[in-house]
């Protein structure tokens, strides 16, 4: 009887958080589209400048054709650039990361130098980056990994470190390697981390590839807005802003797909 009374629990339980989620989401959609209507309202009526605001007839309209100025080329160029950054810094911050928690010499003489490369405004670095790579897409790429590196080393470089003691000196009571406490413990150990860095990075990586595209690029949708801005195309940017929205929200859930997976491997 206790038991059934325990299942019944639990189903309300579960229905009650199903409800709540159902409920958050719809909540979510009114809020968009109460925020589209009224901006397509106040449009209409004269009270905002539709030129320079744009409006959402005017921006799905723009939508539609820019099939004509290759729509699809220009988000498969971002998308590829962010990817691409977003591999590579990635991957580059965990190996850094790895012999900063190897070499405890090295990870406190280049402590100071992480600090300082981590609050430097990266698009600062945008024209030397340029001259060293030069013009085009290397430039954009090396601009997503700069903006995306230096999170994933502190981030995942701090987590290192942060692994439970005890079961570090657990391991090393039982004469185990560096390579055995590495693989073992302190990486199963920071695999959340490693997913929150992801979720970050995804982001880092588009800003440095649209900061990129806003200097040097001839194709992409940062190359849209910049374009769209220069001719005074308000439509143009506002659909460009809004296209790149929906391809960061694409690209985050990607991660959270990937973060699913993982953790269910992990179980």
């Amino acid at each position: 009887m206790d038991n059934k009374n325990i299942s019944q629990d639990r189903k309300k339980y579960l229905k009650k958080i199903r409800i709540n989620k159902i409920t958050i989401l719809i909540t979510q959609i009114l809020l968009l589209v109460a925020f589209i209507v009224l901006w397509e309202v106040l449009a209409n009526a004269k009270i905002i400048n539709s030129f320079i605001t744009s409006s959402p007839s005017r921006i799905l309209n723009t939508f539609l054709n820019m099939n004509d100025s290759n729509l699809m080329m220009h988000i498969g160029v971002t998308v590829y650039e962010t990817i691409i950054g977003f591999i590579a810094g990635t991957l580059l911050g965990v190996v850094i990361a790895i012999l900063l928690w190897w070499s405890e010499f090295l990870s406190k003489v280049l402590e100071p130098f992480l600090v300082v490369l981590s609050s430097l405004p990266k698009t600062a670095l945008g024209p030397i980056i340029i001259i060293w790579v030069g013009a085009g897409t290397p430039a954009i790429i090396v601009m997503a990994v700069a903006i995306s590196l230096v999170v994933t080393i502190l981030d995942m470089s701090n987590g290192f470190f942060n692994t439970d003691k005890e079961k570090i000196m657990m391991a090393k009571s039982f004469n185990a390697t560096k390579m055995q406490l590495l693989t073992k413990i302190v990486i199963p150990s920071n695999i959340s981390t490693f997913i929150n860095t992801l979720k970050v990075n995804i982001g880092l990586s588009l800003v440095g590839v649209i900061t990129g595209e806003f200097l040097v690029s001839k194709a992409g949708l940062g190359y849209l807005i910049v374009y769209g801005g220069q001719v005074f195309q308000l439509d143009l940017v506002m659909t460009s802003v809004i296209i790149l929205g929906i391809v960061a929200a694409i690209m985050y859930q990607s991660v959270v797909i990937l973060e699913k997976i993982i953790l269910r491997e992990k179980k």
